[in-house]
């Protein structure tokens, strides 16, 4: 598998690969992530016009998707029932982590990738997000706590850093 800049004619095949991930969502019994209409064209295209979209390529097709982007993250700001592992370094964030359910792999590709740039990584998910909670854990991160997303929903909150 390799990573890649997205790019906007890689629209229909990210969106192919988003809503195959929400279909793994919604059949592990997480029903409350990536709801109305989220993420949506448009913030896909936002995330790919700010440098911060890629994609997970295997074999020359689209497998996987994820938003890399620089700090700060203003939701990241606050953090309840627990701490940073750093709070004083820039890190980056992994956001919009999709894959098709049959392609096992892009989450640690997507990963490695990632710690090849960065060293300080962070990441959330939603409570019900099991799965994405067992990939996180096994890739090195540490639960820090919970934050609350602009609309309010909690997250829980993870960081790698250069020392784990």
């Amino acid at each position: 598998m390799t990573v890649r800049s997205a790019y906007k004619d890689d629209l229909d095949d990210i969106m192919a690969v988003l809503e195959a991930a929400k279909g793994i969502m919604r059949a592990s019994g997480n029903t409350g992530q990536w709801v109305d209409g989220y993420p949506s064209a448009d913030i896909i295209m936002h995330d790919i016009a700010c440098g911060h979209g890629f994609v997970v390529t295997e074999e020359g097709r689209i497998v996987g998707y994820f938003a890399f982007i620089p700090s700060p993250e203003p939701t990241y700001a606050r953090i309840y029932d627990g701490a940073w592992l750093d709070d004083s370094a820039p890190y980056h964030v992994i956001h919009r982590i999709g894959s098709y359910p049959e392609v096992h792999g892009v989450f640690r590709t997507l990963i490695e990738w990632s710690l090849e740039r960065d060293s300080n990584l962070r990441i959330d998910t939603h409570r019900d997000n099991k799965i994405m909670q067992h990939v996180i854990a096994q890739c090195g991160f540490s639960y820090c706590g919970i934050i609350y997303l602009n609309s309010g929903d909690e997250r829980l909150a993870y960081q790698r850093t250069g020392r784990d």
